[in-house]
This record gives structure tokens, C-alpha cells and sequence, in this order.
């Protein structure tokens, strides 16, 4: 399935629904920064994120250290954030409430 880059406006509605996820790389991108307990709840958090990635085919570009985990959401393809990137960040923030 094709996604289409969404517009200004498009994107600051849906951004409004997130928690934490702010815009980057003059509005192409979103990136949020999660901090966990440790390094295993933070794998574990990955592990779960590439799974729900991996069913939408749409994969995040992240950095890792310790209990950190950087996110970085877009979509080249469309040149900018698209709905599959938003549907993304829900499962991700979905999958590191899990370990609340």
C-alpha cells in the first residue's frame, strides 16, 4: 500500500493525539525519546516495537544505549511523515506502556 505525504495541517492534528512526539528534519520527520528502567526493559521495548514494525512494514530509525532509546519516524518513500508513521508511533508508545 502507497502512502501519501500529509500536509501541515494533517500532521499537527495527529501529532496533538501523541504524547512526547515532536517534529524534526523541517517537518519530514518525528522523533520521540524513551527512557526506561534498564537496558532489558528497554530490548524489550525494541523487541515488540520491530515486531509491530515488521507486520506494518515500515521500520524506525533508532538509537540505542542503556536504558535510552531514540526514535525517528518517517517515510522516504513519500518524502515526509505519512498515517503509516503515526500508526507506528501508537503501537511503539503502546509497547513501552507495557513495561509501566
Amino acid at each position: 500500500m502507497k502512502y501519501e505525504k500529509l500536509d501541515d495541517a494533517a500532521i499537527a492534528g495527529r501529532l496533538g493525539e501523541l504524547k512526547g512526539w515532536s517534529i524534526t528534519r523541517a517537518g519530514a520527520a518525528m522523533e520521540k525519546h524513551y527512557v526506561f528502567r534498564d537496558f532489558r526493559q528497554a530490548f524489550g521495548f525494541m523487541t515488540e516495537s520491530a515486531l509491530a514494525a515488521e507486520k506494518l512494514d515500515h521500520h524506525p530509525e533508532w538509537f540505542n544505549v542503556y536504558k535510552r532509546v531514540d526514535v525517528t519516524l518517517t517515510t522516504h518513500s513519500a518524502g515526509g511523515l505519512t498515517e503509516l508513521d503515526f500508526k507506528l508511533a501508537v503501537l511503539m508508545d503502546m509497547a513501552a506502556a507495557q513495561d509501566d
